[in-house]
């Protein structure tokens, strides 16, 4: 396939209508973390009030960062989403390294940490060995990756058809948890934890703001959308406004079952809201909630993801073979295989004793301090904690980045501009540098961890260019 088949193929337009984009934000956002941060959050704030504060103001710092995409989206409409941003406000170094670090570390964290958390809830629902988490997590990855293989058309209903079925179960958490006012907190036991430990309402922020992430993954697949000006901007709009109403939702849901003080003592909220309405099968019924919930970020991470690394096979000769797709109604199959084989590995070798016991021993060979992993609750979380300071350093660089193309190109035609500029980008930038700092305290020296795979990014792309210069001058 030749380059310009490949960039052909990865900006054709008008497979993806408004509602399908809109899917697409839901059904990454609403994860599984609005059933793991609430405990946090709730653990963090000193009211009922400021707990759902700390939601608002989520939705509305994540409202703002959707306006200065909705203009990079309509301005810069390829596929690829950040990685295009990056590019053309910096240069390809800048999109290589989003790319690489999207590929071998962030990205495929992500979807590793969804497809642990379908098979540790998987467990819970069949009463399997916790051995058998693994496995699950494995088949979920290759089972989503097989559905997109399988066709644009495919992918996109799959989408459709989770992210309606996860909202529908939250609604069901909702009626059940208003239905059951007050009464929650009785069933809790007495000895679980009070919540009367220190208070950080940045530290609840941090898992407000990680529980959002997500929403901006429309465009990465702007050159897919039909009529992009206006679908995109009200994708990237209504996907964020849909997030947070069902935050808020289940938030005050879980507060109406529990109380305050029950849900600051609460680890899973949502098992205890149902208890009180279907008794012992809550647990069960969360745990098919979750999987599901999973399943549908997966889906649309490596749909959305796909894109991004076949724009970046597109426009670096080393990985032009993540462009591959088959004609028609075809996915970017080998940037959907590359993805979902990275984070496979990242599934066998930090979510079992064998691999972690590897990568500490790999580390003492070079007389490196093994990986603290209870100190962040296990694999999954310690990569994750890793590799988020490259995710907010990222994502504060296409902030940058908004200002840099109005500069660098300030007569091109914006079909969606950013109201009351320069205000919300600089609130945007704002938040990405307090989540950054916030992550680089968290992870402390787990972030050189994270950031080491950008810095092999780099010496490959300076190796590239070294060598198209070689070429350059032997042809010369």
């Amino acid at each position: 396939m030749s380059s310009g088949d490949v960039d052909k193929a990865v900006s054709e337009p008008g497979r993806l209508g408004l509602w399908d984009a809109a899917c697409l934000v839901v059904g990454i956002v609403v994860g599984t973390s609005i059933f793991r941060a609430p405990p946090q959050v709730f653990e963090n704030s000193a009211s009922a009030w400021q707990a759902l504060g700390a939601w608002t103001l989520g939705g509305l710092l994540s409202l703002v960062g959707a306006l200065c995409y909705a203009e990079l989206a309509t301005t810069y409409a390829r596929n690829g989403g950040d990685y295009e941003y990056l590019t053309q406000a910096y240069g390809r170094w800048a999109g290589f390294l989003f790319g690489w670090a999207q590929l071998v570390a962030v990205w495929t964290a992500s979807v590793g940490t969804m497809a642990y958390s379908f098979g540790d809830y998987g467990v819970r629902l069949f009463g399997l060995k916790e051995t058998a988490t693994v496995w699950l997590a494995a088949a979920a990855v290759v089972l989503v990756a097989v559905v997109n293989v399988g066709g644009m058309s495919l992918g996109t209903w799959t989408q459709n058809v989770l992210t309606v079925v996860k909202v529908l179960g939250l609604v069901g958490v909702v009626a059940a948890g208003l239905w059951a006012a007050g009464r929650g907190s009785e069933t809790l036991p007495a000895n679980t934890p009070s919540g009367s430990g220190s208070r950080s309402f940045g530290l609840a922020m941090v898992f407000v703001l990680y529980a959002y992430g997500g929403w901006n993954d429309a465009a990465f697949v702007a050159g897919e959308v039909r009529n992009r000006r206006r679908n995109l901007p009200l994708a990237l709009l209504g996907g964020v406004a849909g997030v947070t109403a069902i935050y808020l939702a289940v938030n005050a849901a879980y507060l109406s079952a529990l109380g305050f003080k029950g849900a600051r003592r609460s680890q899973t909220p949502a098992v205890d809201a149902l208890a009180v309405a279907v008794g012992p099968m809550s647990g069960k019924l969360v745990a098919l909630l979750v999987m599901i919930s999973a399943l549908g970020a997966m889906n649309g991470m490596i749909f959305a993801g796909s894109r991004v690394f076949a724009r970046f096979g597109a426009d670096h000769r080393l990985f032009r073979w993540l462009g591959k797709r088959e004609p028609g109604d075809g996915s970017p199959w080998a940037a959907i295989v590359a993805q979902s084989a990275v984070t496979l590995g990242m599934v066998f070798s930090v979510g079992t004793e064998s691999g972690r016991a590897a990568i500490d021993w790999a580390l003492g060979a070079i007389g490196a301090s093994p990986v603290p992993w209870a100190t962040y609750y296990g694999g999954f979380a310690t990569l994750l904690a890793a590799t988020a300071p490259v995710f907010w350093a990222l994502f504060l660089a296409v902030g940058i980045g908004l200002f840099v193309l109005r500069w660098k190109n300030p007569g091109r035609e914006r079909p969606f501009s950013v109201p009351y500029y320069p205000l919300p980008p600089l609130v945007f930038c704002a938040t990405c540098g307090f989540m950054l700092y916030s992550s680089v305290e968290y992870a402390k020296w787990l972030t050189l961890f994270g950031t080491s795979p950008v810095g092999v990014g780099l010496l490959i792309y300076l190796a590239m260019r070294g060598w198209r210069r070689f070429a350059r001058a032997d042809d010369a």
